[in-house]
């Protein structure tokens, strides 16, 4: 089998430059019908066929996985939305391309580290009582008004309060 270096051996099948819904599905393990929503909300596109079938540029399956990635992270698809519109359109993403979206979100990883740990080194003694008040627990007033010393987050309601805050 004699070939040029970079060429496929003969006799195999070239890559199609597209993928159908279910490849794409396949090969990211999503569902087709989180593919078809994520395309609604204009996060990914799809070229139609004139049987009008979906087809996925290869490049959407990085698209696909920085989405499923950044929601593990807790981050809203309205903010993989805005953040997926920085990148090139007319040509496939380069890895520094990559890089430079996903710096957008340092800042914010970065609070919610912090607060994961806070929530780590003080859970037994907050997860009594609901509050995830780190500063002040209300576990001692168990009406939600205000702790021993007259402070805390009971005049905004009950539940977790401050560490739901961004």
């Amino acid at each position: 089998m004699t070939r040029t270096a970079g060429s496929p051996p003969t006799g195999s099948v070239p890559k199609p430059a597209h993928l159908t819904i279910g490849e794409l599905a396949a090969r990211s393990g999503v569902p087709t019908s989180t593919l078809r929503f994520y395309e609604r909300r204009g996060l990914i596109a799809s070229e139609r066929t004139l049987g009008n079938q979906r087809r996925y540029p290869r490049d959407v399956l990085r698209r696909v996985t920085f989405i499923r990635m950044s929601q593990q992270l807790g981050i809203p698809l309205s903010e993989v939305q805005a953040v997926l519109g920085l990148l090139p359109e007319g040509r496939t993403p380069t890895a520094e391309d990559w890089a430079r979206i996903s710096r957008c979100w340092r800042k914010d990883l970065d609070a919610r580290l912090g607060r994961l740990e806070e929530l780590r080194d003080r859970l037994e003694e907050c997860i009594g009582c609901g509050c995830m008040s780190f500063s002040s627990c209300l576990l001692a007033n168990p009406d939600g008004t205000t702790d021993r010393k007259g402070g805390g987050a009971g005049h905004e309601g009950r539940g977790p309060r401050r560490f739901t805050r961004p």
